[in-house]
């Protein structure tokens, strides 16, 4: 999955695959996490929020299935 770097002091970089509805988190230590079930607006909304950070701990987080895959 190709990610695109963001500009965020815990999150460095975000993919996402529309056809599996798999979002990818990369952050700044290194971990990359997937989060499952993903509708392409949450993503759209998570690369367009001003605080990458605060979107995913209130909206992705706690709400979908995820995994530490790096």
């Amino acid at each position: 999955m190709v990610r695109k770097r963001v500009r965020s002091s815990n999150v460095s970089a975000i993919g996402y695959d529309p056809e599996q509805a798999v979002l990818e988190v990369q952050f700044l230590d290194g971990s990359v996490y997937q989060y499952y079930d993903v509708e392409e607006e949450v993503h759209q909304e998570f690369m367009t929020a001003p605080s990458k950070g605060r979107f995913l701990w209130q909206f992705i987080r706690d709400v979908y299935e995820y995994e530490q895959i790096a």
